[in-house]
């Protein structure tokens, strides 16, 4: 939009201002994909609260019950804004993932050729 004259009513970094200053719950904030201010520090809190609950009777259910017949401990719960750890299809991991494909194809064919033993 412009005024009279045909100057810009807002620059791009003027905008940019008011974009960044915007609620954290603001649809134009979400609609950008930025979930960090979705939770408000109740839910975090009250997240929190169910984590350590669920940890607290994991540990009471394997309670004297041998470490290899234990169950796995929970996992958290999931909270939007905190990364999830690793991306099971990352380029790094698909990287890795390639490389040992191909180191194991490599010793194959070498114990085949009758290389190593």
């Amino acid at each position: 939009m412009r005024d009279a004259d045909g100057r810009p009513l807002l620059t791009w970094r003027e905008l940019g201002g008011y974009i960044r200053q915007l609620p954290a719950r603001a649809r134009t904030r979400l609609a950008m994909g930025q979930t960090d201010g979705l939770w408000a520090l109740q839910e975090h809190l009250q997240a929190l609260t169910i984590d350590e609950l669920r940890i607290a009777n994991w540990q009471r259910s394997n309670e004297g019950v041998k470490e290899s017949k234990q169950t796995k401990p929970p996992k958290p719960m999931a909270r939007p804004g905190v990364g999830r750890g690793r991306d099971k299809n990352s380029p790094e991991r698909i990287a890795k993932r390639k490389a040992a494909l191909t180191r194991a194809a490599d010793r194959r064919r070498a114990l085949a050729a009758g290389e190593i033993r």
